[in-house]
This record gives C-alpha cells, sequence and structure tokens, in this order.
C-alpha cells in the first residue's frame, strides 16, 4: 500500500516532534519534511507535494489560513489540517475559509489525530462539522450578507446561500443541534451535512476571489499609470478599450476560482 506522505510545520519543535512521533509508528505514513515556518514550509512543498501538510494556524509572519490559500491555489491536491492553541470562531472561521480540511487543537489526543489524517487523506473535510456551531453560523450567515453588495457590482459571479442553505445555517444559529435542525426543518441528517457541503464549497471560492478582486483594486491605479503618454502628457485615463480588456481579464480569473460548487 502506498504511504500517505505527510509534511509538518510548527515553530514549536517538541509539538512537531511529537506528531512525527506518532506517524512513525503507523505504516501507513510517511513524514516527507517538516520546518519551523509556514513560508519555509510553502517553500518546500512546492518542490516536493506531500498528500497532507499538518501546518501551525499560529505564525508571526504568515497565518495558517494564508498559507492554506496559497498551497490549495497552487496545489489543489494538496489537503491541509491546521493546528491550534485553541479553537476560538475567529481563528476556525478562518481557516473554513482557507480551504483546510480539519482544524485540531494542539492536545490532541493521539489517536484522534490518527483517526482525522486518515480520513484527509481519504478525501473528507472534518472542518464541514465546525459549521454546526452556532457561532460559526451566524459568522457564516454574516459573510454572505456583507458580500451582497460586492456579488451586484461583478455581475454576481461570487456564490449566494440558497434559501435551503440559509434556512440551515439560521436554524443552527439560532442554537439548535444537527438532531433538531432535522426535526425542524423535517429533513434528515445527511441532507443538512449535505448543504453545509455546499455552503463550505462556496466560502472558499468566494474567499479566492475576494482575493483576486483586491489584487485587482490594486492593480488598476498602476494600470492607468502605466497607459503611456498622450501627446506628450501622462495619461489619466485609461481607454474604454482598457479597461474593458482588464475587467475580462478579471472576470475570467474570478470563474477559474469559483468553477462549479457541487
Amino acid at each position: 500500500m502506498e504511504k500517505v506522505k505527510v509534511f509538518l510545520s510548527d515553530l514549536q519543535v517538541l509539538f512537531r516532534e511529537g506528531i512525527h512521533f506518532i506517524l512513525s509508528g503507523e505504516d501507513d505514513f510517511e513524514v516527507i519534511g517538516e520546518t519551523t515556518s509556514n513560508q519555509e514550509a510553502f517553500t518546500l512543498i512546492e518542490s516536493n507535494p506531500p498528500n497532507i501538510a499538518v501546518l501551525s494556524m499560529q505564525d508571526a509572519k504568515t497565518s495558517g489560513a494564508e498559507i492554506t490559500r496559497r498551497i490549495k491555489r497552487n496545489f489543489p491536491s494538496v489537503s491541509v489540517i491546521l493546528t491550534l492553541d485553541k479553537k476560538d470562531e475567529d481563528n476556525l472561521f478562518a481557516a473554513v475559509k482557507s480551504g483546510a480540511s480539519a482544524c485540531i487543537t494542539k492536545d490532541t489526543d493521539p489517536e484522534y489525530l490518527l483517526d482525522i489524517i486518515r480520513v484527509v487523506a481519504q478525501g473528507s473535510q472534518p472542518i464541514m462539522e465546525d459549521l454546526l456551531l452556532p457561532g460559526l453560523a451566524s459568522m457564516v450567515l454574516a459573510e454572505f450578507e456583507d458580500m451582497a453588495a460586492l456579488n451586484e457590482q461583478i455581475d454576481n459571479l461570487l456564490a449566494n446561500l440558497t434559501p435551503k442553505e440559509t434556512q440551515v445555517l439560521t436554524t443552527i444559529a439560532a442554537g439548535n443541534t444537527i438532531e433538531q435542525v432535522a426535526a425542524k426543518l423535517d429533513v434528515n441528517e445527511e441532507t443538512i451535512r449535505r448543504n453545509l457541503r455546499l455552503v463550505l464549497n462556496k466560502l472558499i471560492s468566494n474567499e479566492q476571489a475576494r482575493a483576486v478582486i483586491e489584487v485587482a483594486q490594486r492593480s488598476l491605479p498602476s494600470i492607468i499609470a502605466s497607459s503611456g503618454k498622450r501627446g506628450g502628457k501622462a495619461a489619466e485615463y485609461v481607454t474604454k478599450a482598457e479597461f474593458n480588456e482588464f475587467k475580462d481579464t478579471l472576470m475570467e480569473r474570478l470563474k477559474s476560482f469559483i468553477g462549479e460548487l457541487t
């Protein structure tokens, strides 16, 4: 059986070596590299992509969420597990949007750690279960509300929640368990999880698209500045053709990130 290749990154050497030790006792894992920083981790992953990268959410220079977005953008097949000192909602929400497959705390039981890595290696996203937290469900609803105005400006290229997805999240945000949500909405738990999986995909796609939009916003002044001199004077505008070309390029990049949400 081919081993699951794992890369480890954490500033705390003892914690990182602890994970290495746990994995080395299993026949189905192989640690192919480790480091102390997320930035260096990206460089090493770039030269030798693993199946799974276990990275630190707290990194002084490059946060776990930021490096996860970069990894998923450049190496979609690499799954990321983020380690947290504690599971607070802000860090969890950032991890969910980044495309991480799972989050674990540093006091995680070794057997649970192995279980998480194995299910992630099989393509599952345990982080989806965090959307069942009322506080996180509320943050997701607020995120889509905040994106609504921007979405109108870019021809609705960003993903929106369906009425059913909104209903599921609203019921969770009210403090209901998945069993209670199923009863209140008269659906089974698998239907709820299927809706949450779609919500997760939309969050990740929108987060990647937002990154493109922010880059485009920063780039527009330089496009205007570099549009050349006309009649011996610096041009302070772009032509309609130049702007349309810029807009079309932006739209194509957004579409490539969003893809099909299934």
